[in-house]
């Protein structure tokens, strides 16, 4: 009854800037989180950054200073603005929401850092 679908990832090189985005669709009553994960090949997934239905943010420390993400309850999105961005950076960013009660991933987006 949900769907989250991301978009906004592509090749940039380093130092330059990308926005993602994640749109909830379907059964929407309450979104009580909304987050970016990335994932690189051999490599436990890392949470990047959230933002709760109250407002309050976390980001990784790899990131932290360089992104920013923002929601909008109107439209149920939820965007990651990355500056600066490295090699390191390099992974499939994929959306997360808890939306009542329960857990919903997006299919993911690749986004790489390369020159």
């Amino acid at each position: 009854q949900v769907q989250l679908v991301e978009s906004g990832g592509g090749l940039v090189q380093p130092g330059g800037s990308l926005r993602l985005s994640c749109a909830a669709s379907g059964n929407i009553f309450s979104i009580s989180s909304m987050a970016w994960y990335r994932q690189v090949p051999g490599k436990q997934r890392e949470l990047v950054a959230f933002i709760t239905s109250s407002g309050n943010t976390n980001y990784a420390d790899s990131v932290k200073g360089r992104s920013t993400i923002s929601r909008d309850g109107a439209k149920n999105t939820v965007a990651l603005q990355m500056n600066s961005l490295k090699p390191e950076d390099t992974a499939i960013y994929t959306c997360h929401a808890i939306i009542s009660g329960r857990v919903y991933w997006g299919q993911g987006t690749q986004v790489t850092v390369s020159s």
